[in-house]
């Protein structure tokens, strides 16, 4: 039974505050942090009780992250900030001697580059301090890094191929909106588009690549894009027999006429332009005049999709084996105000903070979730809401 400070209060923050009051048997104490108090304040409200304090705090001020830490005395910090606050809240961990654990991988303001080389840095000085970060720990990466461990320890002798493959098949009604943050979703769909084939990286324009594929249980087919993810990085590093693998996600044709009108006349960009005497930045500018992601839970209907299909050999013959997951809009909106991408993301970051709390996996240094037993991690993830299915099959020859 473990304190626990989750810094974010966006929607991913409301999920895993949420699902982390529902477990009392693991987190006695929980305190949400982020540099918006009210934001905190309004999810603490959701919860019955008096389960969860609130605290503000800027994630990008170490010295600020290290006095909460200390006044708090957690023994995790889960980290649901954005992407750009990783590596001062490590730091913070590291001064303070608290374990970390986060959902997306570091990038810089300046650069839309999605890379672990950061983070994989800090691991000689958490071994050496004794504690533990764990990286990825949403659903993609996350859970996708799982299923692959999942698909290598008990469908597949070697694994040779994988396809991850993520559909929001769900409707907001809205003219364009995303998801989760605008700012981090856009810059991550108009980046160069990588995969891994044959021992090294192949570079393409983003979305260039398109299929259809017919997604399980009613969803039907719909158009994948292949863009660049960064779960694949640290999977073809820890798998070395993958020879290719790809990552493709689901856009309606509406979301990517938007988004090709709002390249085109520069409200995409990351870089600073003066406007009116005053430097501003685009694409946060543009942020601030879409719908807040966390509105769109109520408005949000149908289903995601997220799964692995990983292909190789069993007992010396083709095997392939498709492992998903299926997340309804509404029922997650039900149970913690916050649609299916929130939930999808915020719930494996419980079940990772779960297993390092109960030491199921727990290990000095820096490390990803395919590095650990899938098994205990997948058996507290169904019964926390987002079950697996797997469907085997042959790999077709080529």
């Amino acid at each position: 039974m473990s304190k626990v400070l989750i810094i974010g209060a966006g929607g991913v923050g409301r999920v895993v505050a949420h699902k982390c009051a529902q477990r009392t048997d693991i987190f006695t104490e929980i305190t949400l942090a982020s540099r918006t108090l009210e934001k905190c304040q309004e999810i603490a409200a959701e919860i019955k009780g008096d389960r969860i304090k609130t605290a503000r705090v800027d994630a990008d001020r170490v010295p600020e992250l290290v006095a909460l830490i200390k006044k708090e005395q957690p023994r995790l910090v889960i980290n649901v900030a954005l992407p750009y606050q990783d590596l001062t809240i490590m730091d913070a961990c590291l001064e303070t001697g608290v374990d970390y654990l986060d959902t997306a991988n570091y990038e810089p303001v300046d650069t839309a580059k999605f890379e672990y080389s950061w983070q994989w840095a800090y691991h000689d000085r958490f071994e050496k301090k004794g504690i533990m970060a764990l990286l990825g720990s949403g659903f993609d990466p996350g859970v996708t890094n799982v299923f692959t461990a999942l698909a290598a320890k008990t469908y597949l002798d070697v694994v040779e191929e994988i396809d991850i493959i993520d559909a929001n098949a769900g409707n907001h009604g809205q003219p364009f909106a995303t998801n989760f943050n605008p700012e981090i979703n856009i810059r991550e769909v108009t980046a160069t588009c990588r995969h891994w084939e044959n021992g090294q990286w192949v570079e393409s324009p983003p979305l260039a690549t398109r299929r259809t594929f017919d997604f399980p249980e009613g969803i039907g087919p719909m158009s994948i894009y292949r863009l660049y993810h960064e779960e694949m990085e640290s999977l073809v590093k820890h798998l070395p027999t993958i020879k290719k693998a790809q990552f493709w996600m689901t856009f309606s044709d509406n979301y990517l006429k938007h988004l090709e009108v709002l390249q085109n006349v520069g409200m995409t960009r990351i870089d600073e332009v003066e406007f009116n005497g005053q430097k501003i930045v685009p694409i946060q500018f543009l942020k601030a005049l879409l719908p807040d992601p966390g509105s769109l839970g109520p408005l949000t209907k149908g289903k995601t999709c997220i799964g692995v299909i990983a292909r190789g050999f069993k007992d010396g013959r083709r095997k392939q084996v498709y492992i998903y997951n299926i997340c309804d809009h509404q029922a997650c909106y039900a149970e913690t105000n916050s649609q299916a991408i929130s939930y999808t993301t915020g719930v494996p970051a419980v079940v990772g903070g779960i297993m390092m709390l109960t030491g199921k996996w727990h290990k000095a240094g820096v490390w990803n979730m395919e590095q650990f037993d899938p098994e205990p991690f997948l058996a507290e993830l169904g019964p926390m809401g987002l079950p697996h299915t797997v469907i085997e099959g042959e790999w077709p020859e080529l």
